[in-house]
């Protein structure tokens, strides 16, 4: 082996080892929310019992946007779309939302690339926007098949 070839390979290994190091972030916050969904999947929210009750819908009979929140998760882990969204669609949409950024920001951080989410006014305004309409909607009388 010559010169040129060692420092090749050095560097192929440092890049790999940098790479994975890099990694740590992204994985440890993937292993910590997996860990939630598991443990979500393996205590059934519809048991009563396990979970603490919304304070919003006990005293006031309003269902707040996360109500249903676990339900839908429990019912995404256990392999029913169909029933994740009738408890939260909008809980849904943040878990599919979550793994195309998770995603992004892990094929970033792999490539060694900066990794910057610019969210202006516009953006969080937005968001603000559909919560409200999705938690005004499901307490109206016709949005009643919002209801987890």
């Amino acid at each position: 082996m010559n010169a040129e070839t060692d420092t090749s390979a050095a560097t192929l290994t440092s890049g790999a080892a940098g790479s994975l190091r890099r990694l740590a972030v992204p994985a440890g916050v993937l292993a910590a929310v997996g860990v939630g969904f598991a443990y979500v999947g393996s205590v059934d929210p519809n048991e009563p019992g396990h979970y603490p009750a919304c304070p919003l819908l006990h005293y006031t009979g309003i269902y707040c946007p996360g109500c249903g929140g676990l339900r839908s998760a429990h019912a995404l882990v256990h392999g029913d779309l169909t029933a994740a969204l009738g408890d939260n669609a909008l809980a849904v949409a943040g878990y599919a939302l979550f793994a195309v950024l998770w995603v992004v920001w892990a094929v970033r951080v792999a490539r060694g690339l900066p990794v910057r989410i610019d969210v202006g006014r516009p953006h969080l305004w937005a968001v603000g926007a559909v919560v409200l309409v999705f938690t005004v909607v499901r307490n109206l009388p016709p949005g009643g098949w919002l209801h987890p």
